[in-house]
């Protein structure tokens, strides 16, 4: 049983789509997911791209992926790793492929300095919680994540709030 991670190829778009509307049927968001796979292609795949997706592959077969960005922390003058998505597929958990990628992406940001690795977790999904907490994890409850979107986005940008 073999474990790797590595860095999205080109053409693999649809595999990421995939994963993402799996892991958007989890969390029973699929009625949410509007990415296509062209926009994933051309999100990854840019000259100068602003999301990055790693793939954990278990014996040869996509098992998971963590898709991320590169975002920055005024307070510390550094970027850091803010992770969109982590999933691992149903058959491939218990085998410590979430962790491996946690790490590889800790990794990421102690190879170049970067100050954090951050992300956001539904509040009902207690595993993914106990999980990420085992990891040294700390919830960050004086937060709320706040949202502007869809109708709101265009009134907003029009200056009609």
């Amino acid at each position: 049983m073999t474990l790797s991670i590595r860095r999205v190829r080109p053409g693999e778009a649809g595999v990421v789509l995939s994963l993402v509307r799996e892991l958007a049927e989890y969390e029973k968001l699929l009625h949410e997911v509007e990415a296509t796979e062209s926009m994933i292609a051309d999100a990854l795949f840019a000259q100068h791209p602003r999301l990055f997706c790693d793939i954990a592959e278990w014996n040869g077969e996509v098992a998971g992926f963590a898709i991320w960005f590169i975002n920055f922390s005024t307070f510390s003058g550094r970027s850091g790793i803010y992770l969109e998505d982590l999933f691992v597929r149903q058959a491939a958990r218990g085998k410590g492929i979430g962790k491996a990628l946690l790490s590889h992406l800790a990794r990421e940001c102690v190879a170049n300095n970067w100050s954090r690795l951050q992300w956001s977790v539904l509040d009902w999904n207690a595993p993914s919680i106990a999980f990420y907490k085992s990891l040294g994890a700390v919830m960050m409850d004086e937060w709320t994540v706040c949202k502007v979107g869809g109708t709101a986005l265009h009134a907003l940008a029009k200056g009609k709030y």
